[in-house]
Protein backbone atom coordinates (compact mmCIF):
# COMPACT_ATOMS: atom_id res chain seq x y z
CA UNK A 1 0.00 0.00 0.00
CA UNK A 2 1.52 3.44 -0.91
CA UNK A 3 2.01 6.07 1.58
CA UNK A 4 -0.28 8.90 2.12
CA UNK A 5 1.28 11.81 -0.36
CA UNK A 6 1.90 15.07 2.12
CA UNK A 7 -0.10 18.07 0.38
CA UNK A 8 1.32 20.15 3.01
CA UNK A 9 4.17 22.68 1.93
CA UNK A 10 7.09 23.79 3.87
CA UNK A 11 7.23 27.82 5.16
CA UNK A 12 8.41 30.22 2.71
CA UNK A 13 11.78 31.10 4.40
CA UNK A 14 11.97 35.15 4.06
CA UNK A 15 15.33 36.42 2.65
CA UNK A 16 17.82 37.59 5.25
CA UNK A 17 18.25 40.74 3.61
CA UNK A 18 14.71 41.19 3.74
CA UNK A 19 14.11 40.61 7.47
CA UNK A 20 17.47 43.27 8.26
CA UNK A 21 15.55 46.01 6.22
CA UNK A 22 11.76 45.13 7.52
CA UNK A 23 13.73 45.32 11.40
CA UNK A 24 16.03 48.44 10.84
CA UNK A 25 12.15 50.32 9.34
CA UNK A 26 11.07 48.97 12.61
CA UNK A 27 13.51 50.61 14.36
CA UNK A 28 13.65 53.50 12.93
CA UNK A 29 9.93 53.99 13.40
CA UNK A 30 9.85 52.92 16.72
CA UNK A 31 12.56 55.50 17.36
CA UNK A 32 10.45 58.51 16.04
CA UNK A 33 7.35 57.52 17.74
CA UNK A 34 9.40 57.77 21.04
CA UNK A 35 10.99 61.09 20.07
CA UNK A 36 7.48 62.30 19.82
CA UNK A 37 5.72 61.02 22.56
CA UNK A 38 9.10 61.01 25.09
CA UNK A 39 11.24 63.77 23.25
CA UNK A 40 14.35 63.55 23.49
CA UNK A 41 15.65 62.22 26.97
CA UNK A 42 12.94 59.78 27.10
CA UNK A 43 14.12 58.03 23.78
CA UNK A 44 16.72 55.38 24.74
CA UNK A 45 17.62 52.69 22.86
CA UNK A 46 16.62 49.98 24.85
CA UNK A 47 12.94 51.35 24.85
CA UNK A 48 13.27 51.73 20.97
CA UNK A 49 14.32 48.19 20.21
CA UNK A 50 11.54 46.78 22.98
CA UNK A 51 8.70 48.84 21.60
CA UNK A 52 10.37 47.80 17.81
CA UNK A 53 10.11 43.95 19.33
CA UNK A 54 13.52 43.90 18.22
CA UNK A 55 16.09 42.58 20.68
CA UNK A 56 18.62 44.56 21.92
CA UNK A 57 21.40 42.52 20.63
CA UNK A 58 20.13 43.04 16.93
CA UNK A 59 19.39 46.63 17.39
CA UNK A 60 22.96 47.42 18.34
CA UNK A 61 23.89 45.22 15.65
CA UNK A 62 22.28 47.73 13.03
CA UNK A 63 22.53 50.90 14.89
CA UNK A 64 25.44 50.92 17.94
CA UNK A 65 24.67 54.22 19.77
CA UNK A 66 21.08 55.70 20.24
CA UNK A 67 22.84 59.00 18.30
CA UNK A 68 22.94 56.66 15.25
CA UNK A 69 19.75 55.35 15.25
CA UNK A 70 17.88 58.65 15.88
CA UNK A 71 19.94 60.37 12.59
CA UNK A 72 18.76 57.11 10.68
CA UNK A 73 15.49 57.25 11.84
CA UNK A 74 14.95 60.98 11.12
CA UNK A 75 16.71 60.83 7.71
CA UNK A 76 15.08 57.88 6.71
CA UNK A 77 11.56 58.76 7.14
CA UNK A 78 12.17 62.62 6.14
CA UNK A 79 13.00 61.05 2.58
CA UNK A 80 10.00 58.92 2.58
CA UNK A 81 7.59 61.59 3.60
CA UNK A 82 9.11 63.58 0.55
CA UNK A 83 7.89 60.80 -1.33
CA UNK A 84 4.25 60.87 -0.02
CA UNK A 85 4.27 64.64 -0.72
CA UNK A 86 5.32 64.03 -4.59
CA UNK A 87 2.47 61.71 -5.00
CA UNK A 88 0.08 64.28 -3.52
CA UNK A 89 1.19 66.97 -5.83
CA UNK A 90 0.51 64.52 -8.46
CA UNK A 91 -3.16 65.37 -7.35
CA UNK A 92 -2.93 69.44 -7.91
CA UNK A 93 -4.69 71.24 -10.36
CA UNK A 94 -3.56 74.51 -11.75
CA UNK A 95 -6.54 76.56 -10.24
CA UNK A 96 -5.49 77.29 -6.69
CA UNK A 97 -2.07 75.51 -7.07
CA UNK A 98 -0.05 78.02 -4.85
CA UNK A 99 -2.71 77.48 -1.97
CA UNK A 100 -2.26 73.49 -2.71
CA UNK A 101 1.33 74.15 -2.80
CA UNK A 102 1.44 75.49 0.69
CA UNK A 103 -1.00 72.88 1.94
CA UNK A 104 1.96 70.63 0.94
CA UNK A 105 4.77 72.23 2.42
CA UNK A 106 2.96 72.88 6.08
CA UNK A 107 1.99 69.48 6.04
CA UNK A 108 5.68 68.50 6.47
CA UNK A 109 5.95 70.98 9.19
CA UNK A 110 3.41 69.48 11.09
CA UNK A 111 4.26 65.86 10.58
CA UNK A 112 5.62 63.41 13.52
CA UNK A 113 8.68 63.42 11.16
CA UNK A 114 8.88 66.96 12.00
CA UNK A 115 8.40 67.02 15.64
CA UNK A 116 10.96 63.79 16.11
CA UNK A 117 13.62 65.90 14.43
CA UNK A 118 12.74 68.74 16.50
CA UNK A 119 13.55 67.24 19.80
CA UNK A 120 17.10 66.53 17.54
CA UNK A 121 17.52 69.71 16.59
CA UNK A 122 17.23 71.55 20.17
CA UNK A 123 19.38 68.45 21.95
CA UNK A 124 22.15 69.02 19.24
CA UNK A 125 22.08 72.67 20.53
CA UNK A 126 24.03 72.11 23.63
CA UNK A 127 25.34 68.45 22.60
CA UNK A 128 28.75 69.20 20.12
CA UNK A 129 29.43 65.86 19.39
CA UNK A 130 25.30 65.28 18.49
CA UNK A 131 25.23 68.63 16.04
CA UNK A 132 28.33 67.69 14.19
CA UNK A 133 26.42 64.50 13.45
CA UNK A 134 22.80 66.62 12.83
CA UNK A 135 24.20 69.59 11.04
CA UNK A 136 25.25 67.97 7.37
CA UNK A 137 21.60 66.28 7.88
CA UNK A 138 19.63 69.36 8.43
CA UNK A 139 21.30 71.19 5.60
CA UNK A 140 20.61 68.41 3.17
CA UNK A 141 16.67 68.79 4.13
CA UNK A 142 17.05 72.42 3.87
CA UNK A 143 18.27 72.56 0.17
CA UNK A 144 16.27 69.58 -0.66
CA UNK A 145 12.88 71.28 0.46
CA UNK A 146 13.95 74.32 -0.74
CA UNK A 147 14.24 73.24 -4.18
CA UNK A 148 11.15 70.83 -3.83
CA UNK A 149 9.13 74.35 -3.53
CA UNK A 150 10.69 75.61 -6.49
CA UNK A 151 9.73 72.56 -8.50
CA UNK A 152 6.20 72.82 -6.98
CA UNK A 153 5.61 76.30 -7.67
CA UNK A 154 6.75 75.75 -11.25
CA UNK A 155 9.26 79.31 -10.78
CA UNK A 156 13.01 80.15 -11.63
CA UNK A 157 14.06 81.29 -8.41
CA UNK A 158 16.73 83.46 -10.24
CA UNK A 159 14.07 85.87 -11.66
CA UNK A 160 13.34 88.72 -9.13
CA UNK A 161 12.66 87.99 -5.89
CA UNK A 162 11.50 84.42 -6.28
CA UNK A 163 14.30 82.83 -4.45
CA UNK A 164 13.53 85.16 -1.62
CA UNK A 165 9.84 84.39 -1.33
CA UNK A 166 10.80 80.79 -1.05
CA UNK A 167 12.90 80.99 1.10
CA UNK A 168 10.08 83.11 3.33
CA UNK A 169 7.29 80.85 2.34
CA UNK A 170 9.79 77.92 4.23
CA UNK A 171 10.23 80.17 7.07
CA UNK A 172 7.07 80.67 7.06
CA UNK A 173 5.87 77.49 7.07
CA UNK A 174 8.41 75.90 10.02
CA UNK A 175 7.39 78.75 12.23
CA UNK A 176 3.72 77.36 11.91
CA UNK A 177 5.15 73.90 12.92
CA UNK A 178 6.57 74.96 15.71
CA UNK A 179 3.07 76.73 16.92
CA UNK A 180 1.64 72.91 16.36
CA UNK A 181 3.80 71.47 18.24
CA UNK A 182 2.40 73.52 21.22
CA UNK A 183 -1.40 73.65 20.26
CA UNK A 184 -3.53 72.94 17.20
CA UNK A 185 -4.05 75.62 15.51
CA UNK A 186 -4.93 74.52 12.26
CA UNK A 187 -7.81 77.18 11.42
CA UNK A 188 -5.23 80.14 11.80
CA UNK A 189 -2.70 78.05 10.27
CA UNK A 190 -5.28 78.00 6.62
CA UNK A 191 -6.01 81.62 7.56
CA UNK A 192 -2.48 82.81 7.20
CA UNK A 193 -1.59 80.12 4.44
CA UNK A 194 -4.60 81.37 2.74
CA UNK A 195 -3.25 85.02 2.82
CA UNK A 196 0.26 84.29 2.00
CA UNK A 197 -0.92 81.92 -1.41
CA UNK A 198 -2.54 85.62 -2.31
CA UNK A 199 0.73 87.57 -1.67
CA UNK A 200 2.79 84.75 -3.70
CA UNK A 201 0.11 84.63 -6.71
CA UNK A 202 1.04 88.60 -7.01
CA UNK A 203 4.41 88.79 -6.44
CA UNK A 204 6.11 85.95 -7.85
CA UNK A 205 7.54 86.05 -10.93
CA UNK A 206 6.12 83.48 -13.31
CA UNK A 207 7.78 82.10 -16.44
Amino acid sequence: MLGRVSTETAPTRIPQGERSRAMRQRLMEATVDCLVELGWSGTTTTVVSRRAGVSRGAQLHHFPSKQALVVAAVEHLTDRRREEMRRSAEQLSEEGRTRGVLEILAAQFVSPVFFAALELWVAARTDAELREAVAPLERRIGRETHTYAVELLGIDESQGDNRQLVQATLDLVRGLGLAASLTDDARRRSAVLDSWAAVLDHELEMP
